[in-house]
C-alpha cells in the first residue's frame, strides 16, 4: 500500500503533500561535523516516505507503520509517545518559525532501521519539514531545511549532533558522494565508481544516540575547544596537540581523531575523484582504527564485522554513523559482492544487509 493510500485510510482524506527523503551512509569523516571538519556521506536508496496535511486545531497526530495506533499530542507541550518526537518537534519548530499556526496529520513509512547509523532521525525531521514547506508554500531552500532539522535534534530533542546527516539527506543525490565542509556548508558532489559497491551491513547491535554516549563525546570535544580557543578542532595540527600538556589524555585522543579524520577525508575525496579505490579503502580502515582507539565509539561486534569484511576481500571497511553499534560500510568490487556478502554473513549470523 502506498503512503497516499495509508494516509487516506488512517485520516479519511488525501494528504496535501508527500515526500521521500533518503537515509545516508557516511563513507568517511565521523564525529567531525560538529568540529569543523569535512565529511563524505552518500545517499541511500532506502529512506523515509512521509505524507502530511495540516489540521485546523493545535494537535499533531502521527501514524507510523512501525507502531500500533497513532500518537496524538498538543502543540506547545511534549509528544505523548517517544517514537513520535522527531515528527512532533519538527512541526513545533515550523510553528515557532511562523510557517503555520496549526497542527498536522502525518503518516510515516520507512525502510531504514532505527539505531543503525543511517540517519533515520535526520531523514524524518527533514521529511517533515519539507512536507510542511510544500503544504504551506514556504520559500525555504534545502540547505535551510537541513539547518532547521539540526535544530530539531539539538534544541528540541537534546541530541548534540552536527550538520552532516541533515545536509546529506536534504541535498545529496543517489550515486554521488557529498564532500561537505561543515564549517562553511560548501559542498561538492563526487560521482561514485560504477564498478565498486559501498555495502552497508547492520551489525545487529542497536543503539540510541540520545542515550548519553554521543553527548559525552561532544562534551569531551567541547573541553578541547575551550582549551585551544577554537570551535574548529579539525584545523589544529598534531604538533599543536602535543604541546597541550595540561589537557587530559582522553581528550587529546578525541582531538587526535578529529585532526586525522579530517585529513583522511580530504585525502579520500581526492582518491575518489581519481579512481584510486585502493587508497580509498586504506583510508577507510585507518578511519575505523581511529574511531576504535582514539574516539572509542566502536564495539566488539563492529570490530569483528570490519575484520571479517576485510578478510573476505573488501577494499576497505569501517564503522559508519554515531557509533556504539549500528552499521559498517565496506567498499567491495561490484562483481564480487554476492560471494563476499555470503562469506561475511555466514560468519556473522546476527548481521544483515542494509544496501549493496
Amino acid at each position: 500500500m502506498s503512503i497516499h493510500e495509508r494516509f487516506l485510510q488512517q485520516f479519511g482524506r488525501a494528504p496535501l503533500s508527500q515526500i521521500f527523503v533518503p537515509g545516508r551512509v557516511n563513507l568517511i569523516g565521523e564525529h567531525i561535523d560538529y568540529n569543523g571538519g569535512q565529511v563524505l556521506p552518500h545517499a541511500l536508496r532506502r529512506g523515509v516516505t512521509l505524507a502530511l496535511a495540516p489540521r485546523t486545531d493545535q494537535q499533531v497526530v502521527v501514524w507510523s507503520e512501525r507502531f500500533v495506533g497513532v500518537s496524538t499530542s498538543a502543540l506547545g507541550g511534549a509528544p505523548s509517545d517517544i517514537w513520535a518526537r522527531y515528527a512532533f518537534f519538527s512541526v513545533q519548530l515550523a510553528v515557532d518559525e511562523g510557517w503555520t499556526a496549526t497542527g498536522a496529520n502525518i503518516a510515516i513509512m520507512s525502510d531504514l532501521s532505527d539505531g543503525a547509523g543511517l540517519s533515520s532521525s535526520a531523514a524524518l525531521c527533514v521529511a517533515t519539514l519539507k512536507a510542511i514547506r510544500d503544504a504551506c508554500g514556504v520559500t525555504v531552500t534545502d540547505v535551510e531545511i537541513a539547518k532547521l532539522a539540526r535544530r530539531v535534534e539539538n534544541d528540541y530533542i537534546g541530541v548534540p549532533c552536527g550538520i552532516m546527516d541533515q545536509m546529506a539527506v536534504s541535498v545529496a543525490a543517489s550515486g554521488e558522494a557529498l564532500l561537505l565542509d561543515t564549517a562553511t556548508l560548501d559542498y561538492e558532489a563526487i560521482p561514485l565508481p560504477e564498478d565498486k559497491a559501498f555495502v552497508a551491513l547492520h551489525s545487529g547491535v542497536h543503539r540510541e544516540l540520545a542515550d548519553g554516549r554521543y553527548k559525552a563525546r561532544k562534551e569531551e570535544c567541547d573541553i578541547a575547544k575551550e582549551y585551544f580557543g577554537t570551535d574548529n578542532l579539525c584545523q589544529l595540527t598534531l604538533a599543536k596537540l602535543e604541546t597541550a600538556e595540561n589537557l587530559p589524555l582522553m581528550v587529546k585522543r578525541r582531538v587526535r581523531h578529529c585532526i586525522t579524520e579530517h585529513q583522511r577525508t580530504v585525502t579520500a575525496a581526492g582518491a575518489l575523484r581519481s579512481g584510486d579505490m585502493g587508497r580509498f579503502g586504506e583510508l577507510m580502515v585507518q578511519s575505523h582504527h581511529s574511531m576504535r582507539d582514539d574516539f572509542e565509539i566502536s564495539v566488539p561486534a563492529i570490530d569483528q564485522l570490519v575484520e571479517t569484511s576485510l578478510a573476505s576481500g573488501a577494499l576497505g571497511a569501517r564503522l559508519t554513523g554515531g557509533g556504539f553499534g549500528g552499521c559498517i560500510v565496506a567498499a567491495v568490487e561490484r562483481s564480487k559482492v554476492e560471494v563476499w556478502l555470503r562469506s561475511v554473513l555466514t560468519q556473522h549470523p546476527g548481521a544483515f544487509l542494509v544496501q549493496a
